[in-house]
């Protein structure tokens, strides 16, 4: 499932009151090679030279690395892509002033497609699909027949399957994720099992990008947190507590990354502040009546 960031096409209006970024480098007729080092260059308007600007990768308006925060002089080379990065023709870099002196005119900028080229990358997806299409046949073992000599071993017998109502009735908790902790604040209940999560950034907006995961499965993908709140539509599984937490993909300049939520089914809304590091994530339960 993927998810429009909220500056993926927003453009700013180039008056002489509000800051502006223009990139000149990529364009349309870039190809970046991994793992060659790529080039930003830029310019800008209102915005001092010793401000910095944040640069983001984007495909298919998804973040797929942050190239880095620099100051704001037009030029950066030596940046390194990831490795895993695929070849395509849908990539975008997003450009974002920090600490703008005016925070609901912030300078942003997303420059035309252009292209990726990653040959190693290209090889191991082929090599993946190949295996996909050919997979290595399982030997299925023989079954020895028994001589009537042989003793006849005993299976013991399947013990009684307990019932639900033996079940125990206690929700089990989400200790960690992908080694980081979590930690749970609150334990909501709505009376639908459709809600709307509701997201911004809780404080300074200061470039964090998160991901919103429910049981385990991502349902907000590596987004990126402003002042305005930006809607999702969430399917809640009716028949236990589902578990909700917020995952940080960075820092951004002021840690840890704070989210404000506000979860409601149309009835009722509940508003809640989640914190999330690069060691733990905070939690809710929420359960359908």
């Amino acid at each position: 499932m993927s998810f429009i960031l909220p500056f993926a096409y927003a453009q700013d209006n180039e008056s002489a009151q509000n800051s502006v970024i223009n990139i000149s480098q990529p364009n349309t007729s870039t190809v970046w090679n991994i793992p060659n080092k790529v080039t930003l260059e830029w310019n800008t308007v209102n915005i001092d030279t010793s401000k910095t600007i944040r640069f983001f990768l984007v495909r298919n308006e998804m973040v797929v690395q942050e190239l880095g925060t620099f100051k704001n002089d037009g030029f950066e080379e030596g940046i390194e892509l990831a490795k895993n990065i695929g070849s395509g023709n849908r990539y975008q870099v997003v450009a974002i002033e920090l600490f703008p002196n005016d925070k609901f005119n912030i300078a942003k900028r997303v420059t035309p497609f252009f292209t990726i080229t990653n040959a190693a990358s290209d090889e191991r997806k082929k090599k993946q699909q190949l295996a996909n299409a050919n997979p290595v046949p399982v030997k299925k073992e023989k079954r020895r027949k028994i001589s009537n000599t042989e003793p006849v071993v005993k299976v013991p017998s399947s013990p009684t399957p307990v019932s639900t109502q033996q079940v125990q009735k206690e929700p089990i908790l989400r200790e960690s994720f992908e080694g980081r902790k979590i930690s749970y604040t609150k334990k909501f209940e709505f009376d639908s099992e459709n809600i709307i999560v509701k997201i911004w950034d809780h404080g300074r907006q200061d470039g964090d990008i998160v991901s919103i995961y429910l049981n385990g499965v991502s349902v907000v993908s590596k987004y990126y947190l402003t002042y305005f709140k930006q809607a999702f539509n969430i399917k809640l599984n009716p028949n236990k507590p589902n578990d909700l937490f917020l995952y940080a993909h960075n820092l951004g300049s002021s840690p840890p990354n704070t989210v404000s939520l506000e979860i409601s089914d149309g009835k009722k809304a509940e508003n809640i502040i989640l914190n999330s590091d690069l060691q733990s994530c905070e939690a809710v339960l929420i359960s359908v009546k």
